[in-house]
């Protein structure tokens, strides 16, 4: 398998998790977001994939462009160990977490979008990092509150081993901290923030370990 990534991207991180909790080796191929004008937007990747967005993953004949499609798909071809529950409740439990991040808390904050609100728009940094708590706090707190009102939380976001909701989490959290947002008011999010990165999987995944860090 290859992966394209970049250190900082949240869906990338999600992906890298993944593939570390279920063992699988893949080749890491760069993708840097920035230089030359931004790599994704270069003819060669647009090819491969149209949304010129990373991650993508190469595996034999298949191409898959979206974080969650990916995770999705790695557990049905990959199934040890599971990061769906077996129930039909749980795995909608999960997925309900692990979507209100990636469908509704990161898009908004996603590069592209805080280059528009810069670049196009003429927001200044000020503003635009006030943007970005603004969107990260709300997200956070809807989800500090998914966990606090449910007895299926458990070490992790559901019971007491790690799922896509997790990985959805905990690179999400990462950002945050990056950004200086307040997270006094959520120890849910907090707690299994840290217990997710005393895993060697989330570890290992993180920005500051990839071959492209800077």
């Amino acid at each position: 398998m290859q992966l394209y990534s970049y250190f900082r991207s949240s869906a990338a991180y999600r992906v890298r998790i993944a593939l570390n909790l279920k063992g699988l080796s893949y080749e890491y191929l760069p993708v840097h977001l920035l230089k030359d004008g931004g790599q994704q937007l270069s003819e060669g990747y647009r090819k491969m994939n149209p949304t010129a967005l990373v991650p993508t993953l190469i595996d034999g004949d298949a191409v898959i462009g979206q974080s969650l499609a990916i995770i999705e798909y790695l557990e049905e071809t990959h199934p040890q160990p599971p990061l769906l529950p077996a129930d039909a409740i749980g795995r909608a439990r999960v997925r309900d977490l692990a979507l209100g991040i990636a469908c509704d808390t990161h898009p908004l904050n996603n590069l592209r979008v805080l280059k528009y609100l810069k670049h196009t728009l003429g927001v200044d940094e000020a503003a635009k990092n006030a943007w970005y708590r603004h969107w990260v706090h709300q997200g956070l707190e809807a989800l500090e509150t998914q966990l606090a009102r449910s007895g299926a939380t458990g070490r992790f976001c559901h019971g007491d081993t790690p799922t896509i909701a997790d990985l959805c989490l905990v690179p999400q959290v990462a950002n945050a901290h990056r950004l200086e947002c307040d997270l006094s008011a959520m120890p849910n999010v907090v707690r299994i923030d840290a217990a997710c990165r005393e895993l060697p999987a989330f570890a290992d995944a993180a920005p500051g370990k990839q071959p492209d860090a800077e």
